[in-house]
């Protein structure tokens, strides 16, 4: 298997609608890390993390753990347990149109609280 950088139009898609998500989030660097994934970090800690696999995009979330076991036991889920970090409750999407947007970016906000300091928090928290 390999790993590159997103390639496809449906991964190049996919990285700019969580872009345009991210960005609106309080100090998100987006970052390209040692295996070509992009990344959106805060202060310098992932929380998404996207790449493609042979020409098949997907996007790594980190959630809380009971998050993760819930996503997993669910029924013809398109989630599973991110390689190598899944135990520390990364879950990936294999394919984001499986899953409502809304879904996503309610996981991707879930990641962020879970790596941005609470002086960050308190600010989309007042928004």
């Amino acid at each position: 298997m390999t790993h590159h950088q997103l390639v496809t139009a449906k991964g190049l898609e996919g990285v700019a609608k969580v872009r345009a998500f991210c960005e609106q989030l309080p100090e998100v660097v987006e970052k390209i890390d040692g295996f070509g994934h992009v990344t959106f970090r805060v202060k310098d800690k992932p929380f998404v993390m996207m790449g493609e696999t042979d020409g098949q995009p997907s996007t790594a979330i980190k959630t809380h753990m009971t998050t993760q076991e819930f996503l997993l036991q669910q029924e013809n889920t398109p989630y599973h347990r991110t390689a190598y970090i899944g135990q520390h409750g990364w879950v990936s999407i294999r394919d984001m149109d499986l899953v409502p947007w809304s879904e996503i970016a309610d996981l991707i906000t879930e990641g962020y609280a879970r790596t941005a300091p609470k002086k960050l928090l308190q600010r989309i928290q007042t928004k």
